[in-house]
């Protein structure tokens, strides 16, 4: 009795299974997907890869333009940072006896005493180091961007989009109130 019960419950179960259907997972899986992590990656390896997957073409100039203002504060620091460098090291070479170096000091920093080019050569390595914490940042911004912009390249945002109030009762728990339904209907992939 017993092998011949589970015998037809097991048929039962298999004629009330169903599996996925074939046809469906071929005309889905043809279908280019928007995949948010290459996004990211491309972002993370290229400045504006990432938006140009997304197809958000005019972001690329914005986000060359986030990290030209860094690169160009850093390269101007740079530059000041090594003749005040010199210049401070000319001037203390001049406090021992050899003034070999103040011919070559630059024109705007001649009549610069020491404390002042010190002063100056420490602001401009200061800022030579917020220059690169700010092009990591920016970086890190066009980043989330293009992280952002492909998790919500499919979200739907048509007029079908409703969210209803409608009185809640479960007469057997004795329970009234409101329940809010929020009615989303996926984007049609297989357009």
């Amino acid at each position: 009795m017993r092998p011949t019960l589970l015998l037809m419950l097991l048929f039962s179960i298999q004629l009330s299974s169903w599996s996925q259907d074939s046809n469906y997972l071929k005309k889905t899986d043809t279908l280019p997907h928007h995949i948010p992590s290459r996004a990211t990656k491309r972002s993370a390896l290229i400045p504006g890869w990432g938006q140009a997957y997304n197809k958000q073409y005019w972001k690329i100039p914005l986000v060359y333009a986030l990290l030209a203002v860094p690169a160009s504060t850093y390269v101007y620091n740079t530059d000041m940072y090594n003749k005040t460098k010199f210049a401070y090291d000319a001037r203390f070479k001049e406090t021992m006896g050899d003034v070999s170096d103040i011919p070559q000091i630059d024109p705007t920093l001649k009549n610069l005493s020491l404390g002042s080019l010190q002063s100056y050569r420490n602001i401009f390595r200061k800022d030579k180091d917020y220059s690169i914490m700010w092009f990591i940042l920016a970086w890190g911004i066009n980043v989330v961007d293009a992280t952002v912009s492909g998790h919500l390249k499919e979200f739907d945002v048509s007029n079908n989009l409703s969210l209803r109030i409608e009185p809640y009762s479960q007469p057997l728990l004795k329970q009234s109130g409101l329940s809010l339904q929020l009615h989303l209907k996926k984007k049609n992939s297989a357009k």
